[in-house]
């Protein structure tokens, strides 16, 4: 009876391995399946929007007025023809070379997005970890951020000229708030218990802040990147829009002034891809810097 027992227990372990197997698989499957949904749908979502505006703009009803006049809301295929037309133009009197251009908003927010990053890091840990400077601090910060930005867009281009300093201030602004509010509130959600450990064990609040807090308060200071980047690009955008010698602010100013929709809707696009591009290179930072932490929820049902 024991060997009978042995011996289908044995023969019953490999079909509990196929099993297992056959189970990742059809996950594998499953998975693969819910991607390819999403982009059929993204691509779906893409053709009726595009595919209805172009209609609309070629539909005419009466014989005479279109449903969607394209003097004041473009066209996609004018908008394309632009896009081809910015990239080609390699050098147009009125503004330059579309990659100039691109350089040098993309410059722009870049240096605005680290500057506002460094500075919203440090003053939220600092502000959030001490609340004696927290009180002080507190309201002249939410006074400032009370102000509205175009304002201080246009006092800096006041006083800093039309260069690259005035953009890149601007962008560091926007970015500031975003950043410094995540990094004070997940200081503040820091398990106090922890901290209190880690004292008792001997460490300095140096080693407490390198070890304990920055740690639990990335996984904020991360999330908030994501939003920081669009802000950053806003915050140069705006600041050549004010005044500026270069950059796709500009190009979006002159388009305005020519009442010329296809060029600004073409910008958007330049700015939606150069966004996205950073989107993606945060969230590969994010990967490497958060690779201790278990996926949420929505990670989870995403793998």
């Amino acid at each position: 009876m024991t060997t009978l027992a042995q011996g289908s227990a044995q023969s019953g372990a490999p079909k509990t391995e196929e099993s297992a197997a056959q189970i990742a698989a059809r996950g594998r499957q499953a998975s693969q399946r819910r991607q390819i949904l999403i982009w059929v749908g993204r691509v779906l979502l893409a053709v009726v929007i595009i595919g209805g505006w172009q209609l609309c703009t070629n539909l005419k009803p009466d014989g005479k007025h279109p449903l969607v006049d394209p003097f004041f809301f473009g066209m996609p295929s004018q908008i394309w023809d632009s896009l081809v037309t910015l990239f080609t133009n390699t050098e147009d009197a009125s503004f330059g070379s579309i990659w100039e251009n691109i350089w040098v908003t993309g410059q722009e927010a870049i240096l605005g997005f680290l500057l506002g990053t460094v500075a919203g890091i440090v003053l939220g840990l600092l502000l959030g970890s001490n609340r004696y400077l927290s009180s002080v601090v507190g309201p002249y910060i939410r006074i400032v951020n009370s102000i509205p930005r175009i304002i201080l867009g246009s006092i800096f281009i006041v006083a800093f000229g039309l260069g690259t300093f005035p953009k890149v201030l601007l962008a560091a602004v926007l970015v500031f708030f975003v950043v410094f509010f995540n990094a004070f509130q997940g200081v503040r959600e820091v398990d106090q218990n922890l901290v209190a450990n880690v004292r008792v064990l001997g460490a300095s609040p140096l080693q407490v802040a390198i070890h304990v807090t920055i740690p639990s308060a990335m996984t904020w200071i991360i999330a908030s990147l994501h939003t920081a980047f669009g802000f950053a690009i806003i915050g140069a955008l705006v600041a050549e829009v004010l005044g500026a010698q270069q950059g796709l602010g500009l190009i979006i100013s002159q388009a305005q002034g020519k009442f010329d929709p296809d060029t600004v809707f073409a910008c958007m696009i330049i700015i939606a891809v150069i966004t996205l591009l950073a989107e993606y290179l945060i969230g590969l930072l994010e990967h490497s810097l958060l690779k201790w932490r278990p996926p949420n929820k929505s990670e989870a049902q995403s793998i």
